[in-house]
């Protein structure tokens, strides 16, 4: 069975279902329903026109619940005639549904489950083992946001912005479980590219391509973190990288600059590079500038200070860095990495050992653990 098949077109079923009289909740769980149902019966018997086929089982799962529900006896007159049948309506409404998952009512961990559930048709074990929480506890994250926006009206455009950033916050989880969310948010950043003409959304289409690219280099086979300058760029996927390239210079031709163009940019500048070495760092901190512009984010400012520090040499770099608030993620480190490249492994010891106590995640703590170890290691030689 074509599980990606399935997904792809999840939300046209939804908003079917929504034209034909459901509200977003109750649309969503009969859709979610009928893909249990399908993975049950299509291995078996697979049906001719897939789409048609969930339409119709959603369809009467959602009747069998508004039949069961004495409070909804009055929607239930205006439902209870199953439409006949035929092939499915061809309308795509997915552009409606990720602005509705992404709304602002919403807060970001809520909006990224709920684009899983309704856009992405990952069920809700699939979204609580990528967040690595209880399935119950997913399950009450998602039912509160169905409440949220049940009834929440799309007659007018949505929040592009919202969107890309939902997407981009999926992106940047990464992989875990039996869900590869890196690859989740390129599919449904590739379906909304197909679906709205918008120079941003190319933008982040390509920053997504251009840092999956990197991926085959970025741990060793015992899952160690591998960084950007050391990573063979030999195992770094050129396809990926000609097609980011393709589409960023599509978007950057409208003249209309955005942060995940900006993004983009920089990671092209380092693609470009055949070895560390050759890295146009000048352009790096150019291009950080544009970003700092558009967006003013803190975390924009530390990775300029890195590029500086490259650029300008590592005192620039601390100077860059002296003006932002010590408690932004990374900040510890990029100063251990600084102070190193200056000359002082005494302080940049005791920096990356202090980051890496306060480190996200197990593989990061573990870089910055033996980055303090090995250069303690040297002060003792």
């Amino acid at each position: 069975m074509d599980e990606a098949l399935l997904r792809a077109i999840v939300p046209t079923v939804i908003r079917v279902l929504g034209r034909r009289g459901a509200d977003f909740a109750a649309a969503e769980d009969a859709v979610q329903e009928a893909l249990v149902e399908a993975v049950r019966v299509w291995p078996d018997d697979p049906p001719r026109d897939p789409r048609a086929w969930l339409v119709a089982v959603a369809w009467r799962r959602f009747l069998d619940a508004v039949r069961a529900d004495t409070s909804r006896r009055r929607r239930e007159e205006l439902v209870d005639d199953e439409p006949a049948p035929g092939p499915a309506e061809t309308r795509d409404d997915t552009l409606q549904l990720y602005f509705l998952c992404a709304h602002p009512s919403l807060t970001p961990a809520s909006a990224v489950a709920l684009t899983l559930r309704a856009v992405g048709g990952l069920t809700t074990r699939q979204i609580a083992q990528a967040y690595l929480v209880p399935e119950a506890t997913m399950a009450q994250r998602i039912s509160r946001s169905k409440r949220t926006v049940s009834g929440v009206r799309l007659d007018r455009p949505g929040d592009v912005a919202t969107v890309l950033r939902v997407l981009y916050l999926v992106f940047n989880e990464g992989y875990s479980g039996d869900v590869d969310l890196a690859a989740e948010a390129i599919r449904l950043t590739r379906q909304l590219a197909a679906a709205i003409d918008h120079e941003e959304v190319t933008g982040l289409l390509a920053l997504m391509l251009l840092h999956s690219a990197r991926r085959p280099a970025r741990t060793r086979p015992d899952g160690s973190l591998v960084p950007l300058a050391e990573q063979d760029r030999g195992l770094w996927d050129t396809r990926l990288i000609a097609e980011g390239v393709d589409l960023l210079q599509a978007a950057l031709g409208r003249d209309r600059l955005g942060e995940f163009q900006a993004q983009a940019a920089i990671a092209a500048l380092h693609a470009d590079a055949r070895t560390a070495a050759e890295t146009d760092w000048v352009q790096i901190v150019e291009w950080y500038d544009e970003l700092v512009r558009l967006t003013g984010s803190p975390v924009a400012r530390l990775n300029r200070a890195v590029a500086v520090g490259e650029a300008d040499g590592p005192r620039a770099g601390l100077a860059a860095l002296a003006g932002l608030d010590p408690a932004l993620p990374r900040h510890t480190a990029v100063a251990a990495y600084l102070h190193e490249r200056d000359g002082d492994p005494v302080t940049a010891a005791r920096l990356y050992a202090e980051a890496a106590r306060a480190a996200p995640n197990l593989a990061e703590r573990d870089h910055l653990t033996r980055q303090a170890a090995r250069l303690n290691a040297g002060r003792r030689g």
